[in-house]
């Protein structure tokens, strides 16, 4: 089918070079009845001196914090707005454009969690009182990659509230995707300008023949969130059938169609663990435990891994959201968990990507180093608290921020100077042909 969109926000002109964005890593997510905060574990919450790190790379927008869980943890009228007005003011002071996140993996404090009803209501409630306080801040994300969220709380059981079936993972998709609607609704009863930056993962699922059909499917599902915003999603749709099935009802699906919110920037977020590979030959995985769909048993790890031949790269994927909406694109999120000359490599990759996409006529907008300051234990998904650090572009294991060899490369590409100087020289590990994990893919 085609995907005919419209964007009543969608900005006019068409930047020529890439922008080079910020971003903090500030998931507030729940498991079991203990939330954590990144930010705060980063202690990038109590040094108002990173501000000026953040100042220092020259950057023209950066995606920052205004999180529910951390304004009003408590109750929807007790808001402590102390710690935002005082970085937002400081990003406005600099010239730096912040794209707001009101939501960040998080499932809403604990008087309106996204698995109950009153979370879409009283989020919008929220970004209201947000767009009041700081009625020139023009670009949000109400709910960052609601369909990874999905997955991790409704569908693998990872967070709360740790369902394991499709009706849990679409039921809390439907909500998050409402609840941005709604938001945005309000936000732009404030400030009509306000544009919707849409995030979420963008991925491609490789398999072996005999899961193929397991790899179509979730192909087509990574494209929920922008689908439903669209008003994609009607009963010619891949998944109509698979959505209501698992619990939605036509009238929910049908008000996606009526009362469309297309992004107006999609935020596509993009890691090497990004492309994954569905193996049925499970044997020759030690350490992996299959998983199964009822109906076969098989692994799902890295392309990059398990037959890095197939990888397709950023720069095709970024192509095919283009084809399928034609809607301006930035990478939202590009971090890689290593040393710092990986991580250049990671960032160069990316950005050379990312460049050529647009050549071949796609509108993207800019590229965003994420986790500025690091981040802690995504390395299990932060289901446990074991303090393994990664650095950004700076590193705070000491308690203090320390620029790392990333801070002069994002300079000199916000600059204009050509990526491939400013690159290691030698392939990134991921782009080596690695041992197979199975014979049968040698």
């Amino acid at each position: 089918m085609s995907y005919p969109i419209h964007g009543d926000h969608m900005p006019l002109t068409r930047p020529v070079n890439l922008e080079i964005w910020g971003g903090i890593e500030c998931t507030v997510n729940r498991v079991n009845n203990e939330y954590q905060d990144q930010v705060r574990r980063s202690g990038h919450h109590n040094r108002v001196e990173d501000m000026d790190c953040i100042t220092s790379l020259g950057i023209k927008s950066i995606r920052y914090p205004v999180l529910w869980e951390r304004v009003a943890p408590e109750h929807p009228e007790h808001l402590d707005w102390n710690w935002t007005d005082e970085r937002l003011n400081r990003l406005r002071d600099a010239g730096i454009n912040p794209i707001v996140g009101l939501i960040h993996h998080g499932c809403g404090p604990r008087y309106a969690t996204f698995d109950g009803p009153a979370y879409a209501t009283e989020l919008a409630r929220y970004a209201r009182r947000v767009a009041e306080r700081y009625p020139w801040v023009t670009d949000y994300t109400p709910v960052n990659e609601p369909l990874t969220t999905a997955r991790f709380a409704g569908l693998y059981g990872h967070w709360y509230p740790h369902g394991q079936s499709d009706a849990h993972f679409v039921r809390l998709l439907l909500r998050q995707v409402q609840a941005t609607i709604r938001a945005m609704a309000q936000i732009r009863a404030v400030q009509p300008a306000a544009r919707l930056i849409q995030t979420d993962d963008l991925s491609y699922v490789h398999s072996t023949s005999g899961v193929r059909y397991q790899a179509d499917f979730e192909n087509e599902r990574r494209f929920l969130t922008w689908d439903l915003l669209c008003g994609c999603v009607v009963p010619d749709h891949a998944l109509w059938n698979y959505l209501l099935a698992s619990g939605a009802t036509e009238a929910e699906l049908w008000a996606f169609v009526e009362n469309p919110c297309p992004p107006s920037i999609i935020g596509a977020n993009h890691y090497v663990t990004s492309e994954r590979f569905l193996d049925e030959y499970t044997t020759g995985y030690p350490d992996w435990i299959p998983g199964t769909n009822g109906t076969h048993y098989y692994v799902d790890t890295e392309v990059v891994r398990a037959s890095p031949e197939q990888r397709l790269g950023v720069g095709k994927l970024l192509m095919q959201v283009w084809e399928r909406y034609g809607l301006p694109i930035a990478v939202t999120e590009a971090h890689l968990g290593d040393c710092v000359e990986e991580q250049k490599r990671w960032l160069g990759e990316v950005w050379r990507q990312a460049e050529e996409a647009k050549r071949a006529g796609a509108d993207v907008r800019a590229v965003t180093v994420w986790a500025l300051f690091g981040l802690y234990d995504w390395h299990c998904l932060l289901t446990r608290q074991e303090n393994r650090y990664e650095p950004g572009a700076f590193n705070v294991s000491s308690g203090r921020a320390i620029p790392t060899e990333l801070v002069e490369m994002i300079v000199q590409l916000g600059n204009g100077r050509p990526v491939e100087e400013l690159m290691p020289p030698g392939e990134g590990w991921w782009q080596m042909k690695q041992e197979a994990c199975h014979p049968m893919l040698v």
